[in-house]
């Protein structure tokens, strides 16, 4: 990376972390946690916190939450868990917040997600999509943690759906998933989602995140016939695995993760390697006129113009928690959770309006039906389909 562009993106952090450090006594505060710097993750929480930030000036010029404006207070993580806990300790303790957004990693949601039960501080992810962070920490306690953005188990779910629906082609199956604790969950996912749908497994397969050489793994499954891969890594890695396949001139058909969304992915494999993977996001570069204002306002702050999909869950995430702070007539914590879990009114996003988003037991916004399936063509995230895509139903999706 050249040094021009590097102190460009170190500047963009620290402006990130900084430009709302002197808010107001009045205001009331919504804190961010997560990866701005450190990792390739680090663009999905720039891009996040852009978007909550327009969300924010958009609610108070409007005249704020209940006589109130928001303020957004952003703490960096450099995607380490210690780091993340101590910001989560420091936003809730120090900074009073009233509600988290993030993190950028799953794994640090994990790591402090107790936090915010015990603390009863609302939380809404907007970038990490592990599938556990919505879960209650024991089963019917009351639960604070809330998401907007991508779940793994719901694109899992879709994307199994579509290997049965395209069983005349789709014969032999075989998973391949980073040894990170991502890859794994998502494995974990991907075997429990193959039985659901009676889809037979034929050969899994692991690999580190920084392997650059997958020739031998993709032999074995070679070897056992496989013609459909289902991939559960991040950009890079499966940048890795495309290019390996090449080595060995085996190209079975390719369903992954969203993180072959990132500009780390399409930059590893190239134009044309980049092509082979099919996957899910909530949205593509087709925009709708809303999404398009919104790109024009962050669109030249982005890292890099696929992670705008994390400004749209930054500016909804920040919007449904307007909503529910308005219903609860209160900032207080449980307030807003009871309010969270029975909107009463629609509220009107930029990825979808969201009519009873959430329940007791169901904090996830957005669910398989909501995604987009996408293919890279021609450096950019165009959306795909074909007759299997077009015959998927809700009902098809099964978990």
């Amino acid at each position: 990376m050249s040094i021009p562009k590097f102190l460009k993106r170190a500047a963009l952090a620290a402006s990130l972390v900084a430009a709302t450090a002197a808010a107001s006594a009045q205001d009331v505060k919504l804190g961010y946690n997560g990866d701005l710097s450190a990792s390739p993750s680090a663009q999905s929480g720039q891009a996040a916190v852009l978007g909550m930030e327009a969300a924010i000036a958009d609610i108070n010029a409007a005249g704020g939450v209940l006589g109130k404006k928001l303020a957004l207070v952003t703490r960096d993580d450099t995607s380490a868990p210690p780091k993340s806990i101590q910001n989560m300790s420091e936003l809730v303790d120090n900074e009073k917040v009233s509600a988290v957004f993030g993190p950028t990693n799953s794994g640090n949601a994990m790591a402090w997600k107790h936090i915010a039960n015990q603390k009863k501080i609302p939380v809404i992810g907007n970038v990490g999509s592990g599938t556990d962070i919505t879960k209650p920490m024991s089963p019917g306690a009351d639960n604070y943690m809330f998401r907007v953005s991508m779940v793994d188990r719901e694109q899992v779910a879709a994307l199994m759906a579509y290997v049965k629906k395209n069983a005349d082609k789709s014969k032999v199956v075989g998973l391949m998933a980073e040894t990170t604790g991502y890859g794994q969950g998502g494995l974990k996912d991907m075997e429990e989602l193959a039985k659901v749908q009676d889809i037979k497994i034929a050969a899994i397969e692991r690999f580190g995140v920084g392997d650059t050489d997958m020739t031998s793994q993709l032999s074995k499954l070679k070897s056992a016939g496989v013609d459909t891969v289902v991939v559960w890594a991040q950009g890079t890695p499966i940048a890795q695995l495309v290019r390996s396949m090449e080595k060995i001139n085996y190209f079975p058909l390719v369903l992954s993760s969203w993180a072959a969304d990132n500009i780390t992915f399409y930059d590893a494999a190239g134009k044309t390697l980049a092509e082979k993977p099919i996957f899910m996001r909530t949205v593509s570069e087709t925009r709708t006129p809303g999404q398009q204002k919104l790109f024009d306002r962050v669109g030249p702050k982005l890292k890099a113009p696929g992670s705008f999909s994390f400004a749209l869950h930054g500016y909804d995430s920040v919007m449904l928690y307007a909503a529910a702070a308005r219903q609860a007539n209160s900032f207080d914590g449980p307030a807003v959770r009871v309010a969270l879990e029975d909107l009463k009114a629609p509220v009107q996003g930029l990825l979808k309006t969201y009519d009873k988003p959430f329940s007791k037991t169901n904090h996830e916004a957005l669910t398989a039906k909501d995604l987009v399936w996408i293919r890279w063509k021609d450096g950019k995230l165009l959306p795909y389909s074909d007759p299997i895509v077009g015959a998927l139903a809700g009902a098809d999706f099964k978990q």
